[in-house]
């Protein structure tokens, strides 16, 4: 009975119908018409203007919007325990070609406005300190918080006001929305996002996330920075087909609140042991070792995670959009037995 991750969900049958309604010859690269329609598809979605660009991986996705924000020179900044710094295996400074990640604090793993600053202000202009050109931010943050519109549109105020761009990781971004129950214009470009990786994979996709960019200009850098860095798969309309499956119908937004309801679900069985609120799909859990090795021995499988001082251990338990009612329910009566 698996916790581990959504990366290891299954793949959603309408993405498996939709890549075999895609094999058939159409053009190779992003010109095929399924490619063609991501813009479309995604202004509809936010009720704005945008470009959407397939790409395989997350990591790649969070790092191409990057790299059109921030020169080899600069830097961005993001919380201590993003995604970007912590698992992307330095990633971020191969495709900003050395540019520097600026460390900032915040409870929960959300960054405020107060946190950048107190990250920036220290920072003399000229050519002598890496001067910051973004803020990136996670929707849901890494300890499973979620950032509400208008904190997103605080640190987006700020960023304007500093003339940086905003960047969202959106690995969860389908979690979030979920949870707020808002529009997803609501927490991204009508908070001042320039840029953000709408995460697919961990939704019931199979291969594909989403680039999403509210500033043409942008797109057309990562065009060729997608090319380059040997991104720009030649059969693109399966990851495309792929995309516009759990766009249908809202399907992104059904598998979401499934996982979500999980979540809760087991939410309910930890009092007394969480160690954040849960507010998307995650749950950190303060559990000691021997109840860890009993779980573990009645089947259930989860990551350890870095225990709060003081306690005796801590797990992360994550459900996604197939999470089986069943194995929900039994891990929910074993934690509230032990």
């Amino acid at each position: 009975m698996h916790f581990f991750s959504d990366n290891a969900a299954s793949v959603h049958p309408s993405v498996w119908a939709a890549m075999q309604a895609a094999d058939s010859p159409d053009f190779a690269y992003d010109a095929d018409a399924l490619s063609r329609s991501l813009d479309e598809a995604f202004s509809a979605l936010f009720g704005a203007p945008c470009t959407a660009l397939w790409v395989a991986t997350g990591t790649a996705a969070n790092c191409l919007a990057l790299s059109a924000m921030v020169p080899p020179h600069g830097a961005v900044v993001c919380h201590h325990e993003a995604h970007i710094e912590m698992d992307e295996g330095g990633a971020p400074g191969l495709f900003l070609h050395g540019a520097k990640l600026l460390l900032a604090e915040g409870e929960g793993g959300l960054l405020t406005p107060e946190t950048i600053l107190r990250r920036i202000a220290p920072i003399r202009p000229g050519v002598h300190q890496v001067q910051p050109h973004a803020i990136s931010i996670t929707q849901a943050s890494e300890q499973g918080r979620v950032y509400r519109p208008q904190e997103v549109a605080a640190i987006g105020a700020l960023a304007r006001a500093r003339g940086l761009g905003l960047h969202m990781d959106g690995a969860r971004l389908a979690n979030a929305i979920a949870h707020l129950d808002c529009t997803p214009a609501a927490v991204t470009v009508e908070a001042g996002v320039d840029a953000l990786s709408f995460g697919f994979i961990k939704n019931g996709g199979l291969s594909a996330e989403a680039m999403v960019f509210f500033d043409p200009a942008l797109a057309e850098r990562v065009r060729f920075a997608r090319k380059q860095s040997g991104h720009l798969q030649s059969k693109g309309r399966y990851l495309a087909a792929q995309i516009l499956a759990l766009l249908e119908h809202d399907q992104w937004r059904a598998n979401a609140r499934a996982a979500n309801a999980a979540a809760q679900e087991l939410a309910g069985a930890c009092a007394g042991r969480l160690i954040e609120p849960v507010e998307a799909n995650e749950l950190f859990v303060i559990l000691s070792e021997p109840e860890k090795t009993a779980l573990r021995g009645a089947g259930f499988d989860f990551y350890d995670w870095p225990a709060p001082q003081g306690a005796p251990g801590a797990a992360r338990l994550v459900t996604a959009w197939n999470s089986d009612p069943v194995h929900v329910a039994a891990l929910a009566r074993a934690i509230a037995n032990l």
